[in-house]
């Protein structure tokens, strides 16, 4: 399965899981990233971090190592 941090630019993908734990699976969430929701990702930096994302209307920046915990298809 891929995660949010293997997508490129342009791309809308759904939310499969959450791979994380504790308070930074809870952080990612509180943020309006849970299953089922589409992300949008709008930019990735040169170096891919950060991933600029637009998640239920408003956008979001997230550090490589979070995208990671995000499984998506």
């Amino acid at each position: 399965m891929k995660t949010l941090k293997e997508i490129s630019c342009g791309e809308t993908v759904t939310v499969k899981r959450l791979t994380g734990e504790g308070p930074v699976r809870r952080r990612i969430m509180d943020m309006g990233i849970t299953k089922g929701v589409h992300v949008f990702v709008r930019k990735v930096a040169p170096l891919g971090d950060p991933v600029e994302v637009t998640v239920r209307g408003y956008e979001l920046s997230l550090r490589k190592a979070d995208a990671e915990m995000i499984e998506v298809e």
